[in-house]
């Protein structure tokens, strides 16, 4: 049985308030990443203190995260679009180095 290929690709995690989810979907879109996962209602401790999830009737207040894979020459124009926004409000960026298998599935139109 042959060895599985792996493919070195970078992972963005973002965090943000929920209320500015869309900004974050839509710049992805807009870089043409083929997909993302958001995970929301977050709890957690950072230097604002800590932040309790699952706000049963708001989830603008409460943080999302967004996580997405792709190439490394998309990441530089992720940044760029979402660097006003955390200059603005709360927020944080984690980008790191990532070994995926099935290529085909982190390139935008492949099905």
């Amino acid at each position: 049985m042959g060895e599985l290929k792996l493919y070195e690709l970078k992972k963005v995690e973002i965090i943000v308030k929920g209320e500015h989810l869309s900004i974050i979907t839509d710049l992805l879109e807009k870089a043409e990443v083929s997909g993302y996962t958001i995970v929301h209602n977050l709890s957690g401790k950072g230097s604002h203190g800590f932040h309790e999830g699952h706000l049963l009737f708001n989830e603008e207040d409460t943080l999302v995260m967004v996580i997405s894979v792709m190439p490394e020459e998309k990441v530089e124009a992720v940044l760029e679009g979402i660097t006003p926004l955390l200059s603005e409000h709360s927020g944080v960026v984690f980008v790191s180095d990532v070994r995926v298998s099935r290529l085909e599935k982190f390139k935008a139109g492949t099905p």
